[in-house]
């Protein structure tokens, strides 16, 4: 999907923003109706891909105010704790969107979400690397950039989870700002996306202030 061009969003977030690779939803265990996949995330700090498309159903996710959100597009109900998590030595095949879960809740911080990803499948998968995660308003898309952090080799038993920190600027401007109502979310190395509500406003600047960001899958607390 080509992202569109807003002179809103071109002034808020210019800065350290580039286009990460997100793919459409395919049908997984949730039910979500699937859409053509715009390029794979990938597992290293290279360069981003194209912006993916929207799932036609999106679930519902949290805001960034720190309640945990239900689970995205793809099914199994979060339980707002984090199971066991594995890292190192990989052990399985890679996670796939359609047996991960998906649910939001609130960082450490101010201008943190976290997305956790459940694996609902009946076997232990990997995931290593970068989520693609794009933001979606009234006004169009921004995709996220990726930092600095060194990704680490998850193992996910069945029913574990883990989970990655997305990075915004707060609106503490006194401003309307402008506020991001679906994330687009792509596991590394995969091709499709789940969409999960969100509640993220960030303020409108000239491009000078800290761009959206997010963290390598198993980072974090």
């Amino acid at each position: 999907m080509r992202v569109q061009k807003i002179s809103l969003l071109a002034v808020a977030v210019a800065a350290g923003l580039s286009l990460t690779a997100c793919g459409s939803s395919d049908n997984n265990s949730g039910g979500g109706d699937s859409s053509s996949p715009s390029g794979a995330a990938s597992d290293t700090s290279g360069t981003q891909g194209s912006g993916g498309s929207t799932g036609s159903t999106g679930s519902t996710g949290s805001t960034g105010s720190g309640s945990t959100g239900s689970t995205g597009q793809n099914g199994g109900q979060s339980s707002g704790a984090h199971g066991p998590t594995g890292s190192g030595r990989a052990s399985g095949a890679g996670c796939t969107t359609a047996h991960l879960s998906f649910s939001t809740s609130g960082g450490m911080g101010e201008g943190e979400l976290i997305v956790n990803m459940k694996n609902t499948g009946s076997a232990n998968c990997t995931l290593h690397g970068f989520p693609g995660v794009d933001l979606k308003s009234k006004d169009g898309t921004v995709s996220a950039s990726r930092s600095k952090l060194t990704a680490p080799t998850v193992t996910l038993q069945p029913g574990a989870e883990t989970r990655f920190t997305l990075h915004y600027p707060p609106n503490n401007s006194g401003g309307s700002g402008e506020t991001f109502t679906q994330l687009v979310v792509t596991p590394p190395n995969e091709t499709h996306s789940t969409t999960l509500n969100a509640g993220i406003n960030v303020p409108v600047t000239d491009g000078s202030g800290p761009g959206i960001t997010v963290d390598p899958v198993g980072t974090g607390k």
